[in-house]
């Protein structure tokens, strides 16, 4: 490879993503053999983007993420395939959606986006105030969809805590908290994240009620550990405590990176927050070689 691979690093509240603009040529994944309808500069060409995530992912010799996103052409404006900081692929990721989506909107100048995911159809709009919308569909509740390993009520899992299990395109487990603060989360998330219970692991939520509506939510994610935010997890904790008869379905999420506005409406569940775009740049053919 002689040619650089630009990439843009984004934000939602913290977290954070590279995210590659593969709209102008086909990219190659030859782990799968398959081809994605993907674009990266012409530059991607059998490059395996699981060993790419883990490369890129890693703080120290990469850019470090809570996931890599990847944009190609769709049935819609757009197409999002989602890895996580391990290489693992991710069904859903609010926060990257919103932010990709502002920067489509900012690309078009449109107020409004129709966004296809392995989650499936997502829809997204200006907010107003430097704010984005994201339509992440309707939760799944049934322990098929989650999946969880076993029939069960997906309101009260048998495990200790009594936690709700959630899909949102990936799994989450919410544990409800006196005091989410006290948590220490890097010895609990983990317990949780590969409990037999959940055969794809899952997304952990510690989450106190500190008002009415409101939340304060600290999140463990599969394949990336503590992370400041959470897109899908905001919107899991959400429809867990409407649930729960805890809050109503509009409710103010309290996270470490900051805040955002969840709201369980009859076409899905919405999010809204602000994004960053932080930088734009080039990954070299040096570091892509070291990857062949």
């Amino acid at each position: 490879m002689t040619n650089g691979l630009s990439f843009m690093k984004m934000h939602g509240l913290g977290n954070d993503f590279v995210v590659l603009d593969a709209r102008k040529g086909d990219v190659l994944d030859a782990r799968k053999g398959d081809v994605l309808d993907a674009r990266a500069s012409g530059v991607l060409d059998a490059l395996d983007l699981d060993a790419l995530a883990v490369a890129l992912g890693d703080r120290h010799r990469g850019i470090g993420f809570d996931q890599m996103a990847v944009i190609s052409d769709g049935r819609g404006d757009a197409h999002l395939a989602f890895w996580n900081a391990d290489g693992s692929r991710a069904g859903a990721c609010g926060n990257a959606t919103r932010c990709i989506a502002r920067y489509l909107m900012d690309e078009s100048g449109r107020d409004a986006l129709h966004l296809t995911t392995e989650r499936g159809d997502l829809f997204a709009r200006n907010a107003g105030g430097g704010l984005t919308s994201v339509n992440m569909g309707a939760p799944q509740t049934d322990w098929r969809d989650i999946p969880l390993a076993e029939a069960m009520d997906t309101l009260e899992l048998p495990v200790e805590g009594a936690p709700v299990a959630t899909g949102m395109g990936n799994p989450h487990c919410t544990f409800f908290v006196e005091d989410a603060e006290a948590v220490v989360l890097e010895q609990f998330g983990p317990r949780y994240e590969h409990h037999p219970l959940f055969p794809e692991r899952t997304n952990v939520q510690v989450a106190s009620l500190t008002g009415a509506d409101h939340l304060r939510v600290r999140v463990w994610e599969r394949g990336v550990g503590q992370t400041l935010a959470s897109g899908s997890s905001s919107c899991a904790v959400a429809v867990a405590a409407a649930r729960r008869g805890l809050t109503g379905r509009r409710v103010r999420v309290d996270l470490d990176g900051g805040a955002l506005d969840v709201e369980w409406r009859e076409d899905g569940v919405w999010m809204t927050g602000p994004t960053m775009h932080v930088a734009s740049g080039a990954l070299t053919a040096q570091f892509l070689g070291s990857l062949a």
